[in-house]
């Protein structure tokens, strides 16, 4: 995180600040998609999502990409450790850990509920234990925790024009569709960990079951029965997309050329695995470096306007009539992830 980020959102003590730079470091590394996304928020909200999405991080790599050779249980103690300091965080303001202690403080300067942590902590430690999901609704149930929360979670940061509510479900929704094209390119990874996150009513609707993705991973031969369903899957992403998609325009307008950069990259997985040809249980797939550029210029473009036409507005505010007050706004002080970003 650079100094400018952290002097303009007014994060001034060393060990905070350290504690932010953590969090950064995590999403730059984890996060591509979305790291490049947040450089286009106004530089004293990066720090925040830096926070939030630093802490979704550490504990999906809890879960997930800690050492092959350690052992379920000890996966269990650490994450309770976690659910430990940040229980302890929240309630004090406070953490020994750096990433807990910056989240704690974004969460204070946001006023962001805390029960959206503790839903997203119960859908992590659900991934120790459940290795499949047998409907869609179930599926939605863990992503409630470990997608929607997260989407709820950046609301206080981004800002509304509208009442938080009104654009809580498109945000909740864009989280899901996030992961949910997270899990249609990772369908061969995620077969490796010893899950499978597409429901198995869907793949049975298909004749496909866990045996022959495992079969199509090992031997590298593609079958039909699989690509039907990998489509069907990204047909019901698209849907949830379209359900999200509202929200874009219900946030404070500085804050949506990131949203809409992010929106437009993680639609684009769908796009890339349908250009492979649906081979996902045999490799990953990438949105390319061209078409991120091409996007992201697209983005810093609409943050021009949008920071021109915020001036133009405060320019014009002293001579204004009085008026009804605007609509409600997060205040700005001084996220795997499952949503990790592609």
């Amino acid at each position: 995180m650079t100094d400018r980020e952290l002097d303009a959102a007014g994060i001034t003590g060393p060990a905070l600040r350290e504690a932010y730079h953590r969090c950064r470091a995590l999403n730059a590394r984890h996060g591509k998609t979305y790291f490049l996304a947040t450089r286009l928020l106004p530089v004293e909200r990066r720090p925040a999502v830096h926070a939030l999405y630093g802490f979704a991080r550490w504990a999906d790599d809890i879960v997930d990409s800690l050492d092959p050779g350690t052992r379920a249980d000890e996966r269990a103690a650490a994450l309770d450790r976690l659910q430990h300091d940040l229980a302890e965080g929240l309630r004090s303001g406070h953490s020994r850990e750096p990433v807990v202690r910056a989240l704690a403080d974004t969460v204070r300067r946001y006023g962001i509920p805390h029960g959206h942590f503790r839903d997203f902590m119960a859908a992590m430690s659900a991934d120790l234990v459940v290795t499949d999901y047998p409907t869609y609704a179930d599926l939605r149930g863990y992503m409630h925790g470990s997608a929607a929360v997260i989407g709820l979670q950046m609301l206080p940061v981004l800002g509304t024009v509208v009442p938080r509510a009104q654009a809580a479900p498109h945000a909740a929704a864009l989280g899901v569709a996030f992961q949910l094209s997270n899990f249609l390119r990772d369908v061969g990874e995620d077969l490796d960990r010893g899950r499978v996150y597409l429901p198995a009513d869907l793949l049975g609707a298909h004749g496909v079951d866990r045996a022959l993705l495992r079969w199509s991973r090992d031997t590298g031969r593609s079958d039909p029965r699989i690509t039907a369903a990998l489509r069907e899957f990204a047909a019901l992403t698209r849907a949830v997309y379209r359900e999200a998609a509202p929200g874009l325009d219900m946030l404070d307008p500085v804050a949506r050329p990131c949203i809409r950069t992010a929106f437009v990259l993680y639609g684009g997985i769908l796009d890339a695995v349908a250009r492979d040809g649906y081979t996902v249980v045999h490799r990953r797939t990438v949105v390319s470096r061209r078409r991120r550029a091409a996007v992201a210029a697209d983005g810093l473009a609409r943050v021009v306007t949008a920071r021109l036409r915020a001036r133009g507005h405060a320019h014009r505010a002293p001579t204004a009539r009085p008026g009804p007050p605007p609509p409600s706004r997060s205040a700005v002080p001084g996220r795997r992830t499952r949503q990790e970003v592609a």
